[in-house]
């Protein structure tokens, strides 16, 4: 079995070729191709990726090309998690939001949408060359932000093959398992929303509901992402909330604490990111592989405990190593693998992924894709069916959920209109004459890749 990752050059491929290599013998991954348009980065982070694989499973074949036909060829499964325009750009999205007075988050922001004009037709131009070149059935798990519109979008190009998968759900599961000290894949949770916008129903530890207790625990609010919210707020809605409705449920904090910062989340990564790879430059990967992953740790420690600290004012303090040996959940990888694992047991299991509704949630379209619970089996994915649910946590999934259907089209019609419309409507814009402001100035920094928008 082949598995092809676009954008293996980025600083996290380490950790999916770790994910990748400690499962591949018993899902029966024999090949990894890490592909990149950045050969700078590809013998960088490619290459310590390649090393970490090999050291894990030296019987491996693991190959590294800037070439996308390469990758794709004969794949039976691809990652996509490419950053369009890099990080600098990432800073300037952010950017022309923040002096509109906008909450400028790259995933659930205004500055998601200038992301995704740059991202959704490049990804299209590798889903071409996976229907041409991959294995018939080849499956496509996107990784790339802002995930809810990108897939909606690629699903809307007529992508059926692509599947829109995120680690903060199964990140926050793993997180209440560990919190009871208990093994990892113990704790499942029922989940309905849009990523990055959902909400856990129940949240289950070998069979039992703990959901209410978790919400009155005060160790959840320091150990896990609960962090991010008081408990009255998690009583109010009866459920836990995806860490990313922060910004929804705290929208004028999150903008004070962001405009108060010395940086921005992007600024932070750019400066992190540029100071890692110019050292990691200087240093011979291929016969110094321990100095190269010292000076990982270092810089990606810092990342990790500024997480959501510029936005929140909770930073993190926990010493950072990157165990080659150690068994971990995978982050996204980890979910592409359940997947994987599901499908070659030709049994049904649950998991959480971005699909079509297809009439799991009554109060939205069939063809909106949503985050939410699945069975997964050898012939399919089949989303639970939600009813009941709090009217307050469907207005909101409903208004992003519009944002997201004209964002979509916007980036598939070229429309201005369109692009006004759904930034008008996203709650943390709701202004029509900022909206206008907002698309004038993302189609003007993506001018190369806006060509025809009128």
């Amino acid at each position: 079995m082949k598995l092809a990752v676009i954008g293996g050059g980025g600083v996290r491929s380490m950790f999916l070729a770790k994910s990748l290599a400690q499962r591949a013998g018993e899902l029966g991954i024999d090949t990894l191709c890490f592909m990149d348009n950045d050969e700078t980065k590809l013998n960088i982070y490619g290459k310590m990726a390649q090393h970490t694989a090999r050291i894990i499973n030296p019987d491996i074949s693991f190959l590294l090309t800037s070439d996308a036909k390469q990758a794709v060829t004969n794949a039976d499964y691809v990652i996509t998690t490419i950053r369009e325009g890099g990080d600098e750009m990432r800073v300037k999205d952010e950017r022309i939001a923040l002096d509109l007075g906008v909450l400028g988050q790259e995933t659930t922001g205004a500055a998601g949408f200038s992301f995704a004009i740059r991202s959704v037709n490049v990804l299209a131009e590798y889903c071409e060359l996976i229907k041409k070149y991959a294995k018939p059935d080849c499956k496509v798990f996107n990784f790339t932000n802002p995930a809810g519109v990108v897939s909606q979008t690629l699903r809307d190009m007529g992508y059926g093959f692509t599947y829109g998968i995120c680690d903060a759900p199964s990140g926050m599961l793993n997180s209440f398992a560990k919190l009871y000290g208990s093994k990892e894949g113990s704790v499942k949770g029922e989940v309905y929303g849009l990523n990055h916008l959902s909400y856990f129903k129940s949240i289950t530890l070998d069979g039992r509901e703990i959901m209410p207790e978790l919400i009155e625990n005060d160790e959840a609010y320091e150990k896990t992402d609960m962090r991010y919210f008081e408990k009255d707020l998690l009583r109010e809605r009866k459920c836990i909330l995806n860490e990313y409705l922060y910004y929804f449920y705290y929208r004028e904090k999150a903008l004070s604490n962001i405009l108060n910062a010395e940086r921005t989340r992007g600024e932070q990564i750019l400066e992190i990111n540029k100071n890692m790879t110019a050292e990691l430059m200087k240093t011979d990967i291929d016969n110094d592989f321990e100095t190269a992953l010292g000076i990982f740790e270092k810089w990606y420690g810092i990342r990790e405990n500024n997480y959501m600290a510029s936005e929140t004012g909770v930073k993190r303090d926990t010493p950072w190593k990157f165990d080659i040996n150690a068994k971990d959940s995978g982050g996204y990888a980890g979910v592409a693998l359940k997947f994987i694992e599901i499908r070659n047991s030709k049994k049904t299991d649950s998991m959480i992924l971005c699909v079509p509704n297809n009439g799991a949630i009554n109060e939205l379209e069939d063809g909106d894709v949503v985050e939410i619970t699945c069975d997964i089996d050898e012939n399919g994915v089949t989303p639970h069916r939600f009813d009941g649910l709090d009217a307050q946590n469907l207005e909101i999934i409903r208004r992003v959920k519009i944002y997201e259907r004209l964002a979509s089209k916007a980036i598939r019609e070229k429309s201005v209109q369109a692009a006004v419309e759904a930034l008008t409507l996203h709650p943390l814009v709701n202004s029509y004459s900022v909206a206008k402001e907002l698309v004038k100035n993302y189609l003007k920094l993506n001018e190369d890749y806006t060509e025809g928008w009128e």
